[in-house]
């Protein structure tokens, strides 16, 4: 049943953009090799939006007591999107790897969440911003080690822009 408050073009636009700014984050994700790729960053994008979508009629006709559900459906996708992330992180022979990947979800939904409530600025920046880090993190970090003479992950070329992090004995 379409609620009455939202029209179903805004409903097209709204998920619609969600999916692609997964996809784009994705993207990147897979051209790297990360093991969550545009098919998970999308979808996770996508869920995050439809569940807005549906609730915002909800907060719209409900006032106040909406604005309390809208909250608590935002802290149920973030507490759900930890565990989604915690799986891509992998712990083994002093390494830890994906944190990268697992912060690209989080980032993920929270667009979905912005482009899910029509926040077109918020999400159209924060999607702008995530792909300059993801684009050009790496190498950012691997002038900086150079630069200031980081022993961590210093000249070794495995790990230069791959988020992944030696941990200390």
């Amino acid at each position: 049943m379409q609620a009455p408050g939202v029209p179903p073009d805004d409903i097209f636009l709204r998920l619609g953009a969600a999916a692609v700014a997964g996809a784009l984050l994705g993207l990147n994700s897979d051209l790297r090799g990360k093991p969550a790729g545009l098919r998970t960053h999308a979808l996770v994008t996508l869920s995050s939006a439809i569940v807005i979508v549906a609730i915002t009629e909800v907060a719209a006709v409900a006032g106040q007591a909406g604005v309390d559900a809208m909250s608590r459906v935002i802290q149920g996708l973030v507490t759900g999107i930890g565990f989604l992330g915690a799986g891509v992180i992998l712990h083994g022979q002093g390494e830890v790897r994906g944190l990268t990947s697992a912060a690209t979800i989080w980032v993920a939904a929270a667009l979905g969440v912005a482009y899910g409530s029509a926040h077109w600025v918020a999400a159209t920046t924060g999607l702008a911003l995530s792909l300059i880090i993801l684009v050009f993190g790496g190498s950012v970090e691997g002038w900086a080690h150079h630069v200031f003479g980081s022993d961590r992950r210093a000249g070794d070329p495995r790990h230069r822009g791959t988020g992944e992090h030696r941990l200390e004995d």
